[in-house]
């Protein structure tokens, strides 16, 4: 059963081997948003994420009961890393089913626990498929990321951190993918201090649990499209779902372009590095979508850190276009002596760093005698911007402009 005694004596076992993560007031946050916000940093947990918990909690349950035989586990990443650290600090055999699509830096995470991994299928839900099949045919236990009750108390655990330094917290705003997370989460807070409210946020991108939560009943999506790939469930969970519709108060989604401007705001202003799945709660706050009364105290979990290098890069690049601090335009000059310097002297004269530069003078669409230059510029916001549209057109270039 997952109650609150079972989520203690998952903390029992976890304490000492798990990291408590700093449950920290978040200044920038509270004023934007009104209410006083603390984040409870589960991307600084050992693997970079809270899946740890569950995992370890999972295998030691197992140990305790003389099963040694070796486990099993489908994970986009951060499940898989909880499994395999856990399976080699008991020492027994582990491995790891991994979607054809997981980032590298995810894989090489599993490998250096000592796993064995097998990339097979395109989601996690045929990762999944595989690795039950792997686990009868190889005599492993298999632990489900989510829907296992050992593996939800051990998730349950970070609720008992944040009400050991906040008993009185008005809200808690937890990551919702398969559900294991806001389960064990909500099953403490519920017990501890039920006026608690307790909000899910989702991607809308994977809507699965969301739709379910409307509709009160456990219904599957055909595929899911996020860069929180953390919470990239297509299938709703019939026993997550159960302890969601009976505690969860509000369940939002955030967008894509929510999820990465909350990756930029908290890299930025909270020098806080979060993957997709554990930015959604802060998204949730940023852009308006939880409704509680000012001056509520509110804990957020950042959930996970383990973001791809790749995927960052590409936030960051969007995130500096999205908020006027990069320009990309495709100037049209003629092509004789001189005409480069101009551009190059009038974007000088209005202090617009030239980051790139390119110059085509064989396009088909060029008419003979002219060339495009395409040109990334750093700029300072949405009137440094207007001047340089404005000073372009001044000079006679034509331009247009890349998003």
């Amino acid at each position: 059963m997952l109650d609150l005694k079972n989520i203690q004596k998952a903390y029992e076992r976890v304490s000492g081997v798990v990291h408590r993560t700093p449950f920290s007031y978040a200044p920038m946050l509270s004023q934007m948003s009104g209410y006083e916000v603390y984040l409870k940093k589960e991307n600084l947990q050992r693997t970079g994420a809270f899946k740890l918990r569950g995992a370890f909690n999972k295998i030691a349950t197992l140990i305790e009961a003389g099963d040694r035989g070796g486990v099993v586990a489908a994970s986009a990443g951060n499940h898989a890393q909880g499994v395999a650290f856990s399976a080699k600090y008991f020492d027994i055999e582990a491995t790891i089913i991994m979607p054809e699509s997981t980032p590298l830096t995810k894989v090489q995470g599993v490998k250096e626990f000592g796993a064995n991994v097998i990339l097979h299928g395109s989601n996690y839900d045929e990762a999944y498929a595989y690795a039950v099949t792997f686990g009868e045919e190889n005599n492993y236990t298999f632990v489900h990321p989510f829907t296992d009750d050992e593996v939800m108390s051990g998730q349950g655990t970070v609720t008992l951190e944040m009400f050991e330094e906040h008993n009185d917290l008005d809200a808690l705003v937890v990551p919702v993918g398969g559900g294991g997370l806001i389960s064990g989460m909500s099953v403490a807070s519920k017990s501890l201090n039920p006026k608690t409210k307790i909000i899910g946020v989702s991607s809308a991108g994977a809507p699965a649990m969301k739709n379910s939560y409307d509709a009160q009943q456990a219904l599957d999506t055909v595929s899911v499209r996020t860069i929180a790939d953390g919470i990239a469930v297509r299938d709703t969970s019939p026993l997550t779902l159960l302890y969601i519709l009976k505690n969860v108060d509000v369940f939002e989604t955030v967008r894509e372009d929510e999820i990465a401007a909350a990756i930029l705001f908290l890299l930025e202003n909270q020098k806080v590095l979060v993957e997709g799945a554990g930015a959604v709660g802060v998204a949730a706050l940023m852009h308006g979508k939880i409704d509680l009364p000012k001056g509520s105290k509110v804990g957020i979990v950042l959930s996970g850190g383990n973001i791809d290098v790749t995927m960052l890069s590409l936030i960051i690049e969007k995130g500096l276009m999205k908020s006027a601090r990069k320009m990309k335009l495709l100037v049209t000059l003629m092509d004789r002596p001189g005409a480069l310097q101009t551009l190059t002297g009038i974007l000088k004269s209005i202090s617009a760093n030239i980051v790139q530069i390119g110059y085509d003078r064989t396009s088909i669409d060029l008419e003979f005698g002219d060339a495009h230059v395409s040109v990334s510029l750093e700029t300072k916001g949405v009137e440094h911007q207007a001047q340089i549209r404005e000073q372009l057109k001044k000079g006679g270039f034509s331009f247009k402009e890349e998003h």
